[in-house]
Parts: C-alpha cells; sequence; structure tokens
C-alpha cells in the first residue's frame, strides 16, 4: 500500500466560518418561522441545529512534523502530514494502532508504568472527564529507542550485557499503520533481533583466529574496539528489518556494554594477568638491555677483567636488582675480589 498525502484540504477555516453563518441563519430562520408560522421553514432550521454540529467533526489541526492517517469506513483514504487547518469527511476516522504503546524512547516514556498513564482525578465524579486520550496523530519526528539491556554470548560463548540506542522515524505512515500490527512495537523486536545476530559475531574483546567479516581471514574486530564498526553493522540490520514498515533507521550506538556479572570477576582478573605478563615481559626487556650494556662498557674501559663465573653472577645480580618488586638492599664487600 503506498502513502497518498492530501494537500488539497487546508480549508478549515474557511469551513468552520460558513457552518458558524448556517448555524447563525437556522437560528435566524427559526426566530422568523416561530414569527411567521411558517412551519416548514422552523423544522428544517431545526434539523439544522440539530444535525449542524456533525460537519465540525472533519476540522483537523496538525503541528509541524505531525501526520494523520484517514479511513472512510474501512478504506484508506490518504494522510494529512503538512501543518495547517483542515477540513476532511466528518466521518472519515484516525488510525494509530500504536497510540496507547508506550516505549522507552524520547517523547513517549512512561518509566514501564503504563497502568499510571490514565489519569484519574481526586472524586470518582471526574475520573472520566481526565481520563487521558490516546493521540490518534502519528509523529514524523526523530526518535530515540533505547530498549533494555540484554544478555547476549559473543562468538567464544562468554555472556555479555549489551545495550542499545536507536535513532529513528515515521517515513511512510500508510506501511506503519497497516503492513505491521504495531509499529513501535515491531521496531523494538527487530531492536532485539537484530542486536543478538551482530553481537553474535564478535568477541568481547581481540581475540586470535576470529573473522568477523565473514572473508574466511581472521581479523581484530571485537566488541570493545569496535563499536562504530558493530553499531552500523546493527543498523543496516536493523533497516533491513524494518523498512517493510515504514521506518527509516537514522543511527544505531552502544550505550552500555559489560561482561555478565557471573563471569566479570574472573575476566578482570584475565585482563589483570595479562596486564601484568605484558609489564613485566617489558620490564625483563628493558633489565637485559641494561645487563648487556653495563657488560659492554666495562669491557670497553677496561675498568675491571671479569672471568665467565663473575659475569654470571654480576648478571644474575643485576636481574634481581632490576626486575625485583623492592628495592634491593646492597651488601658491602670490603675484601679481596677473590
Amino acid at each position: 500500500m503506498k502513502e497518498k498525502v492530501l494537500n488539497n484540504r487546508k480549508n478549515g477555516m474557511a469551513m468552520m466560518l460558513l457552518f458558524i453563518i448556517f448555524y447563525a441563519a437556522a437560528a435566524g430562520i427559526m426566530l422568523v418561522s416561530a414569527i411567521t408560522e411558517l412551519i416548514p421553514l422552523m423544522l428544517l432550521a431545526i434539523i439544522w441545529i440539530s444535525i449542524g454540529w456533525i460537519p465540525f467533526l472533519g476540522l483537523k489541526v496538525l503541528k509541524p512534523q505531525e501526520a494523520l492517517v484517514l479511513t472512510l469506513f474501512g478504506k484508506y483514504v490518504g494522510t494529512l502530514k503538512d501543518a495547517g487547518f483542515y477540513w476532511v469527511n466528518p466521518f472519515c476516522s484516525s488510525v494509530n494502532p500504536a497510540a496507547k504503546t508506550k516505549l522507552n524512547q524520547s517523547g513517549d516514556v512512561d518509566g514501564g508504568n503504563s497502568a499510571k498513564s490514565v489519569l484519574v482525578a481526586a472524586t470518582g465524579a471526574n475520573a472520566s472527564a481526565n481520563a487521558s486520550v490516546p493521540n490518534k496523530k502519528i509523529s514524523l519526528k526523530i526518535m530515540t529507542l533505547n530498549n533494555n539491556r540484554q544478555k547476549i554470548n559473543d562468538c567464544l560463548g562468554n555472556p555479555v550485557e549489551i545495550g542499545i540506542a536507536v535513532m529513528w522515524r515515521v517515513t511512510d505512515t500508510a506501511k506503519a499503520v497497516f503492513h505491521v500490527d504495531n509499529y513501535k512495537e515491531y521496531l523494538s523486536l527487530q531492536c532485539d533481533s537484530a542486536l543478538r545476530n551482530i553481537v553474535r559475531i564478535y568477541p568481547y574483546d581481540v581475540a586470535p583466529n576470529v573473522d568477523t567479516t565473514g572473508d574466511g581471514i581472521a581479523d581484530e574486530g571485537s566488541l570493545r574496539g569496535s563499536s562504530e564498526i558493530v553499531a552500523g553493522r546493527i543498523r543496516d540490520e536493523i533497516q533491513k528489518k524494518v523498512a517493510e514498515a515504514g521506518l527509516e533507521i537514522i543511527e544505531a550506538r552502544i550505550t552500555y556494554l559489560a561482561y555478565a556479572p557471573e563471569i566479570a570477576a574472573v575476566m578482570l582478573q584475565r585482563q589483570q594477568a595479562s596486564a601484568i605478563i605484558d609489564a613485566r615481559k617489558m620490564i625483563v626487556d628493558g633489565a637485559v638491555g641494561m645487563v648487556e650494556m653495563a657488560l659492554e662498557r666495562l669491557n670497553e674501559n677496561q675498568v675491571v677483567e671479569l672471568d665467565e663465573e663473575r659475569k654470571a653472577a654480576m648478571v644474575s645480580n643485576l636481574l634481581v636488582v632490576l626486575c625485583g618488586n623492592h628495592d634491593a638492599q646492597p651488601v658491602v664487600n670490603s675484601g679481596s675480589l677473590y
């Protein structure tokens, strides 16, 4: 079904004035006919006053970035999209199946308390008057959907918790209303599904022999180090699924990423061990270089002649001093070298 935009109905002000004039004329005719005893004119005036409010139901006001999908006895008539004051067939009804749906998104947040969305007055007599009426207008603004965090296993089987924020908007109101049952719920479910499909391809951190691009070559892609690429693939995956619902996905961003609580402590120890190993390796490389430099300088300047056994003892002592975690306690030898 294609969207049909109604741009030739911006005559709300003229029609409202015309109906008001008709009401005033009917009141005047009824008064004159009562004086002159013209019963047929009086009946016509009474009939118009009784049913003259019906045309006023066709008056519609739209603000910028709003749309109204209209149907007449079940048939799609068209969509009002531009801001203005319209008059349409008063028997047309507006359709928005997602009007009552509350998601954790901008402009549509109820904090999960959907039961509290209906306002009730202090007294029972005013309860019905204060109940909130669902808005049948469809917002064309850019919305931000922030779904709940999900626990997903990465490509190595490690459970991670991840959350995304998706910027989206409605581009085709006819598809959004008639192609899916509820376009907001449909978008939320497709975001969850796409997130799971993409996260399962990547490891949390860089891992060897992992192909994340599908070209058969191992790469260094990861959820933590390639967040921009991962977000782009999530966006493309969601867009493919919601195109038939008349929605456009503008951007997707990872808002939260962490190991699941049950393995977070173990993974932290693993990262700490890896960091300690890297630091020790750097310390040992530096210490070996310093020992080599010390032996070369002693030989060049002929400060002292050392045999192989003494060189080995000196190397051992220097490595202990340079690689130790604590400051060395010097021992002064006041006797002979041998």
